[in-house]
């Protein structure tokens, strides 16, 4: 019960910094920093020794990219459709009323994201 801060203060701020300064957490993530920065050199290394290597990631790279777009996509317009097919489905009131509120909800949405971008 003595390691429990009483909610003081103080208190709290010795808990605080006693949990900052754990060595063997310090330790551990330094050397997992160390080793990653020597991993990092030596693919660095090896890629400015291999050219051709080189190119290949960069252009593996880009294709995953250009993949990723092209899902984002297609996700979009699965999702257009769907929406499209469930207002089709409802009575004619009820999908004016909607589309309505739907339009008045993006376009709102629209703004907010033009307004964040200036």
């Amino acid at each position: 019960m003595a390691d429990e801060p009483s909610g003081e203060p103080i208190d709290l701020m010795v808990k605080s910094a006693r949990d900052l300064l754990r060595p063997e957490e310090l330790v551990r993530e330094a050397t997992r920093d160390i080793v990653k920065d020597e991993i990092r050199r030596h693919l660095e290394k090896t890629l400015q020794e291999n050219p051709k290597l080189a190119q290949d990631l960069k252009d593996a790279v880009r294709d995953l990219l250009e993949a990723r777009a092209r899902e984002y996509a297609a996700v979009l317009r699965v999702g257009t459709a769907t929406a499209r097919l469930g207002l089709s489905a409802l009575p004619p009131e009820v999908r004016r009323a909607l589309t309505e509120d739907i339009v008045e909800l993006v376009s709102k949405e629209l703004g907010n994201i033009a307004e964040r971008s200036l």
